[in-house]
């Protein structure tokens, strides 16, 4: 018979390749920032709170803090990587205050968990203790990370179009929420239980707005490419137009 450890281990391996595939998410947005070298209206945001909640479940993670979390340092120690490295690239192609902003951001942050870390290691002195208050402040951010759709959420209910909600990512994002809470429940963990149960609510939430949405967003986007077809329609008969009326008068004089 499997043991529940293998089927943890099991499901925190899915977990990990689908958690991936959110990390890499922003790769397309990135390549255009680096061809066009400017990050025109784009926000480091993001990427910043993200490389924040990453730091914190990889501190979680360690074996003085949380042992035998192996598969949650493995995947948010590659989050980290893959921020900091948008970050790095956010960083080369802004400038002024933005870019001021970003490293000032960036710099709070990477302080900010290392006082974390170094108040729970010597102020906390059992695995319990150091699980509890590094967990709650996962919850704090995680859930923060996972209720950031509900803007683009919002967005889709006004405009009745999905067109910036790829159905791909949701479903990414409902499969990575289910692996880790049934990865938390197996051996239960409370605080990775309640930020990836949030996470899953609200991409079932997605997939049914996408749901609801998909035919009205065909609609919209059929009437927009009619549109854009009739524009040249439109400058042809013009310039038609034009051209015989000088022709008209050319033969007056």
């Amino acid at each position: 018979m499997v043991s529940a450890d293998t089927i943890r281990t099991v499901i925190g391996v899915i977990g990990n390749g689908t958690a991936l595939v959110l990390f890499l998410s922003p790769v397309p947005t990135f390549y255009r920032i680096w061809k066009k070298k400017t990050v025109e209206q784009y926000s480091a945001v993001p990427y910043l709170a993200t490389l924040l909640n990453c730091m914190m479940w990889v501190l979680y993670g360690l074996p003085l803090v949380h042992p035998n979390s192996m598969l949650v340092i493995t995947i948010n120690g590659t989050g980290m990587a893959i921020e900091l490295t948008y970050i790095a690239l956010f960083l080369a192609y802004s400038a002024g205050a933005t870019r001021r902003r970003v490293l000032l951001i960036l710099i709070a942050e990477v302080a900010f968990v290392a006082a974390v870390a170094a108040l729970v290691l010597n102020l906390a002195h059992s695995h319990t203790k150091r699980s509890m208050v590094v967990g709650i402040l996962c919850v704090l951010f995680g859930t923060g990370m996972y209720a950031a759709p509900l803007s683009v959420m919002k967005m889709v209910i006004e405009t009745k179009s999905v067109e910036y909600m790829p159905l791909f990512l949701s479903l990414a994002s409902l499969v990575n929420g289910i692996c880790w809470t049934a990865y938390a429940l197996i051996k239960f963990d409370l605080y990775i239980t309640i930020p990836n149960g949030l996470g899953v609510m609200f991409a079932i939430g997605q997939v049914v707005l996408y749901a609801i949405y998909y035919k009205s967003t065909q609609q919209i986007l059929e009437a927009r490419k009619r549109k854009a077809d009739q524009i040249p329609m439109t400058e042809v008969v013009v310039d038609g137009k034009n051209g015989g009326s000088t022709a008209a008068g050319n033969g007056r004089y």
